[in-house]
């Protein structure tokens, strides 16, 4: 879970400070918490920007005195005068209507800091609450609100700021609203039927069972009557959790409505998914169907073990609870005004849930639990009678310990922007697996010296292909600052390389050069492998003088690093002639292809050249039903398209040819 602390940027002992990282040869880079500017010809006038970008969007720090120059940072500092009359003029205008519509600061929100003997003035900005936003620039927010994505602050459309106000109110009602010229009829009888079913076998004593469907809806919130106004019918929450297909999509109310199931189950990519559930006009695609159907579908992937409780078999473990929370989060949490739809995603390695809307707290307090801000929460209410949801405040604590039951890697939170998305992914394999730590070895030799917090950043690398500071907040229990000096230290000692794209910075897997099959033309010179950065930039940058320098004629085939040397025939190619001179049926190609890969890992293409078969045949009929078989395991299980993969025939089956 993230550390609270987090949320105290300030705390100068801290080791989680970012200024433990504001070292004498580095600044940290642009985030989404840090914000540089130069200041050096008066306070600057995008300051206010920046403030309500990060009070709109999450807690950031802005930085006075430093200078931006082709990508880097170069510290400027700023004069006691200078600080004073900044510190004076920020107060002045943060209070000032005119300026900014909001002060989110105290005194102890400004800190001086020095660094490299110059002063700087910083300015802690917090993430406003539900309530507190929008944060704006003058007195009229349409045209004045920022918010910050990875490009930087950003003007927000006047839909965005419309949200932001709706969602600001005192009490959250939106699913509550009474829906004019809509009535019970609107109902699908099927799906209350089903749901009193559900209600009943949850809560079997609970007295609104001896309820007509009229009074039960109003204990629900299904059906309403304004006190006030006498107005009295059926609430979108009734709508959406029991409504008829063409009541819901009826263009008065929600006509984009698409809840969408996608399973992706196969390994070949002419196959865009193996199952799919969504509108197609052969189910009522309301709330509560769309749950009936796709519920058995994701815990069908998660084992069942034997348990007995009290005599009892219990058929759900902790697992099984946290991924049906995850799912109704998604269903209850999701701002139906807009046209997004919900998305659930199924494949080999993950659970995605996407919706449609904000994070109405601060990502830091999602991640803390204990806080309910429920956009529907009359939905949030049915589904907690029929046992489908946990009490209010609880839900992410029961997605993070459950996941952790399984010893899987932590479920991560991200928020999109332009359209607003929330999207929740639940990964099915471990932090570090056995197969991705060996193949960290076989690239570095030996990582045995790495922290722990230095060995997940690597094996994340290696399963993504690349990480970035804020990836790597939803994993590590790390404030962004020292995340940076984690990742600049993995640079310096060659386990990463930087990939910059403009401010924003992701990080690959920096392969390093193998030296010890490799002598420099003159016998005299010695490699020195303590300088593999500079072998590695020449090679990149300067093909030809590398080529002279390094004699290549003799390679040596290292089995312990993960690239496979073309160069040395790694098989008998006279199994060409027993391919190539029959025509083989599925059986027998498969016993070929068992043969070729039973030593070691063998590329694709160069099975495909022994055998006289293209690429895309086996690829596409072949390998995927022998890797689901277990007669062919990959070098790299975790990442499909790695530009090295190879595959190997499985021990069981190596023992019979």
């Amino acid at each position: 879970m993230m550390s609270e602390k987090q949320l105290h940027l300030f705390d100068l002992g801290d080791e989680f400070s970012i200024y433990s990282i504001l070292t004498t040869n580095v600044l940290p880079n642009e985030n989404f918490e840090i914000e540089y500017k130069l200041a050096s010809n008066g306070f600057p006038r995008e300051f206010w920007k920046s403030y309500s970008a990060f009070a709109n969007t999450v807690t950031g720090i802005i930085v006075l005195g430093v200078k931006e120059k082709r990508d880097e940072f170069v510290i400027e500092g700023l004069s006691d005068d200078q600080i004073s009359t900044y510190q004076k003029q920020f107060w002045d205008e943060c209070n000032n209507p005119n300026t900014v519509n909001r002060n989110l600061l105290s005194n102890t929100d400004i800190r001086v800091i020095e660094v490299k003997d110059k002063k700087l003035l910083t300015f802690r900005i917090p993430f406003a609450s539900r309530t507190e936003r929008p944060v704006y620039l003058t007195r009229n927010p349409f045209g004045n609100t920022y918010k910050r994505n990875h490009e930087g602050d950003y003007r927000c459309t006047d839909d965005e700021i419309k949200r932001m106000l709706a969602d600001s109110s005192a009490e959250l009602k939106r699913d509550s609203v009474i829906l004019e010229n809509f009535t019970v009829k609107d109902f699908d009888p099927t799906t209350v039927r089903q749901f009193r079913q559900l209600f009943v076998s949850s809560k079997p004593d609970h007295p609104w069972h001896a309820l007509d469907d009229l009074e039960l809806f109003k204990k629900i919130g299904a059906y309403r009557i304004d006190r006030k106004s006498k107005q009295e019918g059926i609430t979108l929450a009734g709508l959406i959790m029991f409504g008829r297909s063409e009541s819901i999509q009826d263009q008065e109310q929600l006509p984009d409505f698409f809840p969408d199931f996608r399973e992706r189950l196969s390994t070949d990519p002419k196959i865009r998914w193996t199952d799919r559930i969504c509108p197609d006009g052969t189910w009522e695609n309301n709330l509560l169907q769309f749950y009936l159907k796709v519920w058995p579908k994701l815990s069908s992937t998660l084992p069942k073990p034997f348990l007995l409780e009290n005599d009892q078999r219990v058929d759900e473990t902790p697992t099984h609870v946290a991924l049906r929370e995850a799912f109704v989060n998604a269903l209850v949490h999701t701002d139906y005004s807009l046209s997004g739809n919900i998305v659930i995603e199924l494949d080999t390695e993950k659970f995605v849930f996407s919706n449609p809307g904000t994070l109405l707290l601060s990502i830091h307090q999602y991640y803390a639990g204990g806080i309910s801000e429920c956009r529907n929460p009359s939905l949030q209410q049915m589904f907690m009678l029929i046992g489908r949801a946990e009490k209010a405040g609880s839900g992410v604590d029961k997605i993070m310990t459950g996941w952790q039951e399984s010893h899987w890697r932590r479920p991560f939170l991200e928020i999109e922007s332009q359209p607003d998305r929330v999207k929740l992914t639940l990964p099915m394999f471990s932090v570090i697996p056995e197969v991705v730590l060996d193949e960290l070895n076989a690239i570095y030799d030996d990582v045995s010296n790495l922290t722990p917090d230095e060995l997940t950043a690597l094996s994340f690398c290696q399963i993504e292909g690349s990480i970035s500071n804020q990836r790597l907040q939803y994993v590590l229990n790390m404030h962004s600052a020292d995340i940076t000096a984690l990742l600049q230290r993995l640079c310096a000692n060659h386990y990463l390389e930087s990939d910059k794209n403009g401010r924003w910075t992701t990080y690959k897997l920096k392969q390093k050069v193998d030296t010890s099959s490799k002598k420099v033309a003159s016998p005299s010179q010695k490699v020195d492998t303590s300088k593999r950065v500079e072998i590695s930039f020449k090679n990149t940058d300067n093909q030809s003088e590398t080529s002279q320098k390094v004699d290549t004629s003799k390679p040596k085939v290292d089995t312990s690093k993960p690239k496979v040397n073309t160069s040395k025939p790694k098989v008998d190619t006279s199994k060409q002639k027993v391919a190539t001179r029959t025509k083989l049926n599925k059986a027998q190609l498969e016993d070929e292809v068992m043969k070729i890969c039973q030593n070691e890992y063998i590329k694709m293409d160069e099975v495909a050249t022994i055998l006289g078969k293209s690429v895309d045949y086996l690829k596409n009929k072949i390998f995927p039903i022998m890797i689901k078989e277990g007669k062919l395991k990959k070098r790299f299980p975790y990442t499909h398209n790695h530009p090295e993969q190879g595959y190997k025939t499985a021990e069981e089956y190596a023992k019979e040819l």
